[in-house]
Order: structure tokens, then C-alpha cells, then sequence
């Protein structure tokens, strides 16, 4: 016997015959606002964090900058501890030889500095005359020839006098405030060197899927053997600059060559900039040094000549040519540090662009399995191009 169809089965059955609904596609005005919407979080977001840098930069900098000696310090720690050495002894032997290495450098620092401040007022005095012979140069400019004559004068002599308490007063005040910068990148330093394995670890233990696992797992591993690799590179290629540096401002007659030599290579660290003001620094101790009457631009020549084969030959065959971040990339890094924390900025601008350029290429899909390249993936491609001077 046939069941009589109630009124719910019939609906039933109509809503299963139905066409599934579809929402109309959206316009493209509408595709654009939600687009416009990303962009403007995303520009809000980015001013939010550059202010906040800018504001915590006293804590932040140092810390920062801590980071980024223990990528390059890590792997020593790691070979300490294959020893069997503790995580908490390696990274406190680790940071003591830092400290010392400071230690030699500063002292090596302290003995030419102090000469030549000695040799202020000479300098300077030597200085005026080189400007007052070149002041005929300028008669046609009646703007740069007034300017000359009040710098260099025509019959006044020079009286030099120095504010010892204005400097005092400086160095009273700006030493609690390095002195805590201090503090903070020490201790910054031992404890991300004493807990970097942990923090890893805890860090992945937060991820999600094991997609984001992997890629976390191989943003940590790349990170710190570009950063590493690259700083001690750097490093090795800096101390052989700041030698011959030394060795060929000995030969000229340069007074305190070993002074040149040593900031020769720490201002190597700061591309583009610490080279030229390196040249503009060795072009007035030319022009001051009674040695060098005959050819004061002979050391900032010489220099620059080593600076070139430097960057033309040397950091790429050590660091490799498979690989480039483009020019103009590290310049913005170098401006926007720079402006931000100062001379430490200098020194991070570029550890930061490669931990960016870490970042990017293992979380924007490379290929149809949303995975980076395999290029990408080794840690091994990565050079920076040569930045010599024109």
C-alpha cells in the first residue's frame, strides 16, 4: 500500500531539487576597497612599528644588536658544547672573549687617538694655510670667497681654545646612558646564547600545522647561517683591510698608522657610508701632516685603491656570486637604520636585510607546491654584490 506523501517529504524533496544558491561575484570596486583597506592596515601597521622602534630604541638597539652577535657568535658556542661544555659556560666564555677583544681594540684606539688630539691646534693651523692657498681659486665667487675669508681670515692669527667643561659636562652626560646600552647588550647577548636552542624549540611548539613547522624550522636554520656566515666573512675580509690599511700608511709616513688601520676596518662594516667617510678622514690627515706636504691625497688614493680590490674581488670570492641583494635594497637599509638608531643602525642594516630577505623567500610560494625554491631553501646562494667606490 502506497504511503500518502505529507507535506514535509515534499518539501524535502523540492529544496533537494533546488539549484544551490550563489552570491553574485563581487564588482571590481568592491575587489579595490577591500585591497584599499589591506594596504592603509598595513601602512598603519608599518608607522606604528617604526615609531615604536623609534621611541625604544634605547633598549631595543642594543638588544637588537645583541641578536645579531649571537648569529655570528652561535656557532662557536655550538662548538664548545660538542665538547661537552654547558649551554651556560659556552655562551659566558663566548661573551667574555668579546669583551676582551674590545678591551684590545679600545686600548689599540687610546694611544694614537690621544696623539693626535695633542696635534689639534697644529692641524688645524696647518689646515687654514692649505684653505688661505687655494682662496685665489675662488675670487670669481663672491659667496664662497666671503665664506673662505671668514673661516680662514687674511692677517688674524688663529687662537684656539678649548671648553673643557663643555666636554666634561658631554661625557658626564652621555656615559650613564652608553653604560646601560651596555649592560643590556652583555647581558642580552649571554642569555640569547644561553637559550636560543629553548627559544626554538618553544617557538615552533606554538605552530599550528607541520607546513608551518617546516617553514619556521627553515627560516631559524637559514637565518642564522646567512647572518652568521655573512658577519664572519665580513669580519676576516675587515681585519685584512684594516691591515693592509695600516701597513700601506706606514710606508706613506702617516702618523699613527695603526689608528688608521683599526678604523679602516670597523667603519667596513657600515657599506657605502664607512668607506667614504674613511676617505674624507685619511683626505684631511693629507692635507695636516707635514709629512705628506707633497701629495696629501696619497693615503685617501691608496686607500681607496685597497677598498676597491676589496670589493671587487675579495667579499665576492668569498662570499660567492650565485646569488645578489640588489644595491639600492641595502642603501634604503642603510638610510632607514641609520636615521633610526645611529651608528649602531649602520652596523645592523644589513643582518636586518638579510633576515627580511630570509623571511620572504620561505613564506612566498616559489613554485606550484607552495614551497620556496630549492635554491632558496639551502642558505647557501645568498652574496651581497660588491659596493666599491666609483
Amino acid at each position: 500500500m502506497n504511503r500518502p506523501v505529507t507535506a514535509k517529504a515534499d518539501w524535502s524533496s523540492r529544496a533537494l531539487r533546488m539549484p544551490a544558491l550563489r552570491l553574485a561575484p563581487r564588482s571590481n570596486l568592491d575587489a579595490a576597497s577591500v585591497y584599499a583597506s589591506r594596504f592603509s592596515n598595513a601602512v598603519v601597521g608599518l608607522v606604528v612599528v617604526v615609531i615604536a622602534l623609534s621611541l625604544a630604541k634605547m633598549i631595543l638597539a642594543p638588544i637588537f644588536l645583541a641578536i645579531v652577535f649571537g648569529l655570528m657568535l652561535g656557532p662557536i658556542a655550538d662548538r664548545l658544547e660538542r665538547f661537552g661544555v654547558p649551554t651556560w659556560l659556552s655562551a659566558l666564555v663566548v661573551v667574555l672573549l668579546l669583551i676582551g677583544l674590545v678591551t684590545v681594540v679600545a686600548t689599540g684606539f687610546a694611544v694614537p687617538l690621544s696623539e693626535w688630539v695633542d696635534r689639534l691646534p697644529d692641524a688645524w693651523t696647518r689646515l687654514q694655510v692649505y684653505l688661505a692657498s687655494w682662496k685665489s681659486l675662488f675670487s670669481s665667487l663672491s659667496g664662497l670667497q666671503q665664506q673662505i675669508q671668514e673661516i680662514v681670515g687674511s692677517s688674524k692669527v688663529l687662537a684656539v681654545k678649548v671648553e673643557d667643561s663643555t666636554a666634561v659636562t658631554t661625557v658626564a652626560t652621555a656615559a650613564p646612558a652608553i653604560l646601560s646600552q651596555a649592560l643590556i647588550f652583555v647581558a642580552g647577548l649571554y642569555f640569547y646564547l644561553a637559550t636560543r636552542s629553548r627559544f626554538r624549540t618553544a617557538v615552533l611548539s606554538l605552530c599550528f600545522s607541520r607546513r608551518v613547522r617546516w617553514r619556521v624550522a627553515r627560516i631559524f636554520r637559514d637565518v642564522e647561517f646567512l647572518v652568521s656566515r655573512y658577519l664572519l666573512s665580513i669580519t676576516v675580509i675587515n681585519i685584512g683591510l684594516g691591515a693592509a690599511t695600516a701597513a700601506a700608511m706606514w710606508l706613506l709616513g702617516v702618523p699613527a698608522p695603526l689608528l688608521w688601520g683599526l678604523l679602516a676596518g670597523i667603519l667596513n662594516y657600515i657599506f657605502y657610508l664607512g668607506p667614504a667617510v674613511m676617505a674624507v678622514v685619511l683626505i684631511g690627515v693629507g692635507l695636516v701632516s707635514p709629512e705628506l706636504a707633497a701629495a696629501p691625497l696619497l693615503p685617501a688614493a691608496v686607500y681607496l685603491g685597497l677598498h676597491f680590490i676589496e670589493t671587487q674581488f675579495v667579499t665576492p670570492h668569498v662570499l660567492g656570486l650565485t646569488m645578489t641583494i640588489n644595491p639600492f635594497m641595502i642603501f634604503l637599509s642603510i638610510v632607514f637604520w641609520l636615521w633610526l638608531w645611529g651608528p649602531l643602525g649602520g652596523f645592523v642594516a644589513i643582518p636586518s636585510l638579510l633576515i627580511l630577505h630570509v623571511i620572504l623567500q620561505h613564506s612566498l610560494p616559489r613554485n606550484g607546491e607552495g614551497r620556496p625554491s630549492q635554491a632558496s631553501a639551502t642558505g647557501q646562494q645568498l652574496q651581497i654584490a660588491p659596493t666599491g667606490l666609483p
